[in-house]
């Protein structure tokens, strides 16, 4: 099957997730995370979204990093796509990015940086119930949460699996999205999570015909 047509149950299932949730501020549905290695190519698996879905384009250092996140950003804006910047409110500023993913242990600057930027959409990683709570509480609109299923990325802790993730997203006091292992075949095991919506590496790389 082609790129980017091999996930529509992951997508259907984003979009379910996020009209349930309902909320006064819509939220993307569905959140590509880029990976250097899982996701060599950023702007081609951008291409294969959707629109109202969203890039949190990881750099972890990359040298083309600049270079990378403007051409994201004119492909996101082409596509109807929201572009976040993992980790580095610069870059974010430097490519007009609408928004910062912030690591569990920076989420206190979420407030300070929707200080400065308003418009900003912010998101920060929890890998537990305290830490969602605490990125909530210090301003983050959404917290991304893993790891729901195994994976292959290498921060990836114990899965919760579908029943401790929905106990979490019911006690974290605000938006929950899930993150860690999701792919078409057991995205539909969270439609009775309470996450307002899936992220996803491997799930949402393009796929070789």
């Amino acid at each position: 099957m082609g790129a980017g047509f091999d996930f529509w149950d992951l997508r259907r299932t984003a979009w379910s997730l996020s009209r349930r949730a309902g909320g006064q501020k819509p939220l993307p549905p569905l959140l590509l995370f880029t990976d250097p290695s899982r996701t060599p190519d950023p702007v081609a698996a951008a291409e294969t979204l959707p629109a109202g879905a969203a890039v949190v384009y990881r750099t972890f250092g990359a040298a083309d990093s600049l270079r990378v996140a403007r051409t994201l950003r004119q492909v996101t804006r082409s596509l109807g796509l929201a572009l976040l910047i993992g980790a580095d409110p610069a870059l974010a500023r430097a490519c007009d990015a609408d928004g910062v993913h912030l690591p569990e242990g920076r989420a206190h600057l979420a407030d300070r940086l929707t200080q400065a930027h308003p418009h900003w959409r912010i998101t920060a990683a929890a890998h537990s119930l305290r830490a969602a709570r605490r990125g909530l509480a210090f301003g983050a609109e959404a917290v991304v949460v893993s790891a729901v299923f195994p994976s292959r990325s290498r921060s990836a802790g114990a899965p919760l699996g579908p029943l401790r993730l929905a106990a979490l997203a019911r006690a974290a006091g605000g938006p929950v999205y899930a993150l860690g292992g999701i792919n078409t075949k057991n995205a539909r095991r969270l439609l009775a999570s309470g996450v307002v919506g899936l992220a996803a590496v491997d799930g949402l790389a393009p796929r070789e015909p």
